[in-house]
């Protein structure tokens, strides 16, 4: 049976709308457990009754037509459950409904599962016998997993206004829900981006001149073709003949019409020819797919795999747009930061990611930049997207398409209101930092990531709390020497010279994978990553610690910063290897002195030996990102458990007093660098526990100076006891959400629009 599921799973997955795939769904189903009848009933939850949409069994003119109420026969009983209910008797249970309309004969089995999105009930898969009938369990299960993969299509259809037409459900809404990313509202144009050889992921494009697309077509299989035979050369003698079939077949596939003709009919239909590509290739594999023999139908993923080497050699000519128009909204799978730096700056006006959540890198980048972002839309159609008029809701999570004249005027006010705003806060921008009882809190920036992409808040901050160092190794091909380093933290400590510097060392592995060190692991976040990496390949730390140290001559406005701590041992040895590239330096002529030194608080045992820490470096600075995801056991960048990650989480608070605390009693200074630090109405809460800096992109400086100016540390003080009594994160941001309402701050928070 799990070849028929996953056969299934591809047909649905193919379907171009909501009724193909609940036609193929009660199809394939019935035929699969052999039912006299397979329906599907979806709930409307503006009316409170579940309709009929698609049967196999039952009168086809009953669909969209037949409604049962809410808490009525056994669909209202599994609807209530949210759970299987498998009945051999069906007309014996008491909340049995006999329902004429549908041509409903005696039917006594009955297997009924759930559809379930996000913890709501979206309908039931049903399916019907005329005897007695307790299906398997195994027949549940493959209900269940097909009901769970019609869930994602059902919102998809809602989502964008494409729920069956010819019934008669309330009207959907029409935007995409997923995760606010970075604050905001951007109207623009969408450019979709991709990772290279994705097939799948290549979105529709319109081809300007489909005879250039043509002829870059045919060159591209010219050099597959070149490939193989060049490969099937090579292996000749140790492949055997059945194996060396595999690449005529290829070869044939490359020289026959249906590839080749088929793909420049699309490409002058219209589609450019990476569409064009992937609409044939698709077309080609499903034609195995949906084939029983189990070896012919694993064909498929050889097809796929000639798609990509297609893709590849068309790709070396396209690697971008190439072209990206006013207010481009940047639209992807899995949107990454090189793509975000291909964009002009002056041209993005907004980011999607369909995957991702608020506190991944991707988002953090997009708040960095003032960039409104979305992160988490599963069910966006991605590839259909490329060129479309969009509204972008970084406040909410939503993302509009096509809107109507309504919703843009509407939103239109509400980006002018943004523009008002941030007018508003410009006006402090020259004021120092400062409690209205006299508490200094410097306001330091986060950067490096981006490095030159953004500059704002450079002039505005008290120097850098965080320079990540992980670029200049990311955009290259091999780990850069000695003197590349130096001129790259040269330039940042004379820009904010004699503005004080945090430099962090490098911190890879997890989310950071350098493309000429990869590093697979099955959990990557619990892995070899950060301060590890570094330990076992002191070649790697010294010669990084070394350009950081000679970076810094004649300016001494350096903080050194160790990543992802969690022994004690990690920073004596981290200390040992920094003693000695000073000594090397001295050695060698060069005037350097020893920076203060740091540790970054990311982990739950870092909390745990804040006093032992304290004992042996300068400062501590909490990352509170990492921080929030190992406490609360929460993959940030995870879109499923997005929900659960949340860093003003009572847990999240405590641990963060008890850093403050025990660094207190070394008289050690303790900084926020953290996406929590950039919160408006969190930073409240930093202020009352006694954090003395706070560090975040520049974005956020001007917002978070408006706060901490408008309040007392005494008042932070008081709210933060209030905090500590809450016992859900929901409460806590409603009693902060409240307090800056009353101090006239409500408009950074934008809550409940």
């Amino acid at each position: 049976m799990l070849d028929t599921l996953h056969r299934i799973v591809k047909e649905v997955n193919a379907a171009s709308d909501l009724e193909q795939a609940l036609g193929i769904i009660v199809t394939q189903v019935r035929r699969a457990v052999d039912a006299d009848v397979c329906s599907v009933y979806l709930t409307d939850f503006e009316r409170r009754d579940h309709v009929l949409m698609a049967t196999e069994g039952l009168l086809p003119e009953a669909v969209g037509k037949v409604r049962l109420p809410y808490h009525r026969g056994l669909i209202g009983l599994v609807c209530e459950r949210a759970e299987p209910v498998n009945l051999a008797d069906a007309p014996s249970h008491s909340r049995y409904l006999f329902i004429h309309e549908t041509g409903e004969r005696h039917y006594t089995g009955f297997l009924g599962v759930p559809i379930i999105q996000n913890r709501r009930v979206l309908g039931v898969l049903v399916v019907r016998q005329i005897e007695r009938r307790s299906f398997a369990d195994g027949e549940v299960t493959f209900l269940f997993t097909l009901a769970a993969r019609l869930a994602g299509a059902i919102t998809h259809a809602q989502a964008s206004g494409n729920l069956i037409t010819r019934s008669d459900l309330s009207p959907p809404k029409r935007f995409f829900q997923g995760r606010p990313g970075s604050s905001g509202v951007a109207l623009g144009t969408v450019v979709v981006v991709y990772p290279p050889a994705d097939l799948e992921a290549v979105p529709d494009r319109p081809a300007q001149d489909p005879a250039r697309e043509e002829e870059d077509f045919r060159t591209a299989v010219a050099a597959v073709v070149q490939d193989l035979m060049a490969i099937q050369d090579r292996l000749e003698a140790s492949l055997p003949a059945e194996d060396r079939a595999l690449f005529d077949a290829w070869l044939m596939m490359l020289d026959s019409d249906s590839l080749i003709g088929n793909t420049v009919k699309r490409i002058y239909a219209g589609n450019w020819a990476s569409g064009a590509l992937r609409e044939t290739i698709e077309g080609h594999a499903k034609v195995f797919d949906a084939m029983e023999d189990s070896y012919l139908c694993e064909r498929a993923s050889d097809v796929r795999d000639l798609g990509r080497r297609i893709l590849m050699h068309l790709q070396q000519k396209v690697t971008s747009p190439g072209e990206y128009p006013e207010n481009t909204v940047l639209v992807g799978d899995e949107v990454s930061a090189m793509q975000l730096a291909e964009v002009p700056r002056g041209c993005l006006a907004g980011v999607v990611s369909a995957s991702g959540a608020g506190f991944s890198h991707v988002a953090i980048l997009a708040r960095a930049m003032e960039v409104p972002a979305v992160m988490g839309l599963s069910n966006l159609p991605v590839n259909r997207m490329d060129g479309r008029f969009v509204i972008l809701d970084g406040y909410l999570g939503r993302v509009y398409v096509s809107p109507a004249p309504s919703v843009l005027e509407e939103y239109r006010r509400l980006a002018n209101e943004d523009r008002e705003l941030y007018r508003e806060l410009e006006a402090d921008k020259d004021l120092p930092c400062e409690t209205t009882d006299g508490v200094r809190v410097p306001l330091y920036l986060n950067t490096g990531l981006i490095s030159e992409l953004s500059t704002h808040g450079a002039e505005q901050s008290e120097g850098v709390g965080l320079y990540r160092t992980e670029l200049p190794f990311m955009v290259r091909d091999s780990f850069p020497g000695e003197s590349v380093q130096v001129m790259n933290y040269r330039r940042v400590l004379e820009t904010f010279y004699p503005r004080p510097v945090t430099i962090r060392t490098l911190d890879i592995g997890g989310d950071k994978p350098l493309p000429y060190f990869p590093v697979v692991e099955s959990n990557p976040f619990l892995g070899w990553r950060g301060i590890r990496i570094s330990l076992d390949h002191p070649e790697i730390f010294l010669t990084q610690v070394r350009a950081i140290l000679r970076a810094t001559v004649g300016l001494n406005n350096l903080r050194l910063l160790l990543p992802m701590v969690s022994h004690v041992q990690e920073v004596d040895d981290a200390l040992l290897l920094i003693q000695r590239a000073h000594d090397e330096l001295i050695e060698e002529g060069h005037e350097v002195s020893m920076p203060r030194i740091g540790v970054m608080i990311e982990v739950p045992a870092a909390v745990y030996q804040v006093d032992v820490l304290s004992r042996r470096i300068d400062f501590l600075s909490v990352g509170t990102n990492d921080l929030t995801q190992y406490l609360l056991a929460v993959d940030r960048n995870n879109s499923y458990v997005a929900d659960i990650y949340d860093d003003l989480h009572p847990a999240v608070l405590r641990a963060l007093i008890q850093i403050v605390n025990g660094a207190k009693v070394f008289q050690k200074e303790v900084g926020v660098c953290g996406e929590m630090a950039g919160d408006p109405a969190a930073a409240v809460l930093l202020l009352g526990m006694g954090v003395d800096s706070l560090s975040m992109n520049g974005g956020s400086l001007l917002r978070v100076k408006w706060v901490i100016r408008s309040i007392s540390r005494s008042r932070a003080r008081e709210l933060l006891q209030a905090a500590l009594r809450c016992e859900r994160a929901s409460e806590i941001k409603a009693l902060l959400g409240n307090a800056l309402e009353e101090m006239g701050l409500g408009g950074l928070m934008r809550a409940g629009r």
